[in-house]
């Protein structure tokens, strides 16, 4: 069988990819979908569209390909992460919309937990903060506001789970109900140490046992396609959260590994091998993966604004009409001339985690110009992940040997080499940038035989570009001190306003 295909499923579209033996992208379809904001600080998606848009860039992708199921060793999901979704088991249809991983009503249910010292209990069991980010006071609130949910919950009569489950459950036609460790590990249900839900937990944010779904292994077979028709008997056996998976797909199996992603925000993970590291700056402990019975732990460091902040350069003060053009433009001057940007437009996020913190564009002379703005901008990504790789290396004690890096805005050659030259330390972009969709392809592909181990996977790895670090260390320092005193004038802004 020729092909292995990934189902990306993410929070604006749902792909599908098919990657052969080399891992090389073959075919891929996509589709967007709704964004629903019933009100501020609230966002939903129909559960139903991303169902629906994912079976048809499943068979969109096969068709690309001129394939069907008899060449397709096996079936992978990398999903948005926390995004929850609760369903009845009968129907197999939502009883509310899914509430998005951005959603935020329930953080005064988290402040009060917070309040109430569950915190430090809640964080040494899951490795989570309290914070609605994550998934369990998501479900609470449907069980709490759908008339009859919590009744029908605890009878089993509903199903929750997190869109990969969704995902299988549809997929198998209500004959799987299941996710993996990692995205378990997102719920704030799980005690990531053993790897189980835990019963105090479930107390502590009133969920029912009977809603929740097997965790299973990242890498085994789940069951079959049964319910489209394209794809029909192709094996499902593999699942990870999107960060975890492409942390799998930058082939970071070591301890020691560590990737980033330049999205719209950055995501970086560290991983810490079967040690589940504690943060003491506020990172996330979270499951890399389970490969058979192994927990694999990584720490997970989140930026707000990375490739965010070239959307604002290009849609909110017009520098550039493409986003593309940022880099021609960054590089029409030497260097920042003494500008320094904090993007900190919703607060800092790990390690200051400051909310009240605001943007600041510091160090203005008459002869700025828009280069040296948009040479900040770019430099301020680069500075907001040293930041983060700083405060992992102090709660690991791991010293990174290269940084793996994927996204968008891994495209930009300025911005790798600028983290290449900050943190004294080679970043390396691969030739396959699918790497979200490839970490779900091989963990479905390993468990089919389809690949024969983590070293063949290995050897596909390919580099398109390696950006050795060429700055001084006096003076890598030395820019490094000055974004600190940049970030010590933005913090706490929006409080001194109030």
């Amino acid at each position: 069988m020729p092909y292995v295909v990934a189902l990306d499923q993410g929070t604006t579209s749902s792909r599908a990819i098919l990657f052969d033996r080399d891992g090389r992208v073959r075919a891929s379809a996509q589709r967007e979908f709704e964004q629903i904001f019933p009100q501020p600080g609230w966002v939903e998606h129909d559960a139903r569209s991303i169902w629906t848009t994912q079976e048809a860039v499943l068979t969109e992708a096969l068709h690309a390909a001129g394939a069907t199921a008899t060449d397709v060793a096996a079936l992978g999901i990398a999903n948005q992460r926390e995004t929850t979704v609760v369903w009845d088991r009968k129907s197999g249809e939502p009883i509310y919309n899914a509430i998005v991983w951005q959603d935020r009503r329930t953080a005064d249910v988290c402040a009060q937990l917070e309040r109430d010292g569950h915190g430090e209990s809640v964080q040494r069991k899951t490795g989570l903060l309290l914070d609605p980010y994550f998934s369990a006071t998501k479900a609470a609130w449907i069980l709490d506001h759908v008339d009859g949910a919590r009744a029908r919950a605890e009878a089993g009569e509903l199903a929750f789970g997190t869109i990969d489950s969704w995902l299988v459950w549809k997929l198998t036609g209500g004959e799987r109900h299941v996710t993996d460790a990692s995205n378990a590990s997102r719920t704030l249900l799980c005690d990531i140490h053993s790897g189980t839900w835990d019963d105090e937990l479930l107390e502590l944010f009133r969920i029912p046992r009977a809603v929740l779904p097997e965790i299973r292994s990242s890498s085994e077979i789940y069951g079959a396609v049964s319910a489209t028709p394209a794809a029909r008997d192709v094996p499902l056996a593999g699942i990870a959260g999107d960060q975890q998976a492409a942390l799998f797909g930058q082939t970071c199996f070591r301890a020691g590994e560590a990737k980033n992603t330049y999205g719209t925000g950055c995501f970086l993970l560290l991983n810490t091998g079967t040690q589940a590291v504690t943060s003491r700056n506020r990172l996330i402990t979270t499951v890399a993966w389970r490969l058979g019975d192994t927990l694999t732990y990584a720490l997970e460091g989140s930026v707000f604004v990375g490739g965010a902040v070239v959307q604002w350069l290009r849609d909110g003060l017009g520098l550039v009409k493409h986003a593309a053009e940022i880099e021609a433009l960054a590089r029409s001057v030497e260097d920042n001339g003494g500008v320094y940007f904090v993007p900190a437009f919703a607060g800092l996020g790990a390690p200051h985690w400051d909310p009240h913190a605001r943007g600041t564009l510091i160090g203005l002379t008459r002869g700025t110009t828009a280069g040296h703005v948009a040479r900040a901008a770019l430099e301020a990504v680069a500075y907001q992940v040293a930041d983060v790789l700083d405060a992992m290396r102090e709660d690991s004690g791991i010293r990174l040997k290269e940084l793996h890096v994927d996204g968008g805005a891994a495209a930009n050659n300025l911005l790798l080499q600028f983290q290449a030259d900050l943190q004294r330390l080679p970043v390396v972009r691969p030739s396959v940038t699918e790497t979200t969709a490839l970490g779900a392809a091989y963990l479905a592909g390993l468990a089919t035989g389809y690949w024969s181990g983590l070293d063949e996977i290995s050897a596909n790895g390919g580099v398109d570009r390696r950006f050795d670090p060429q700055l001084g260390a006096e003076q890598a320092a030395a820019l490094r001190r000055r974004w600190s005193e940049a970030v010590s004038r933005s913090r706490g802004w929006a409080q001194a306003e109030s």
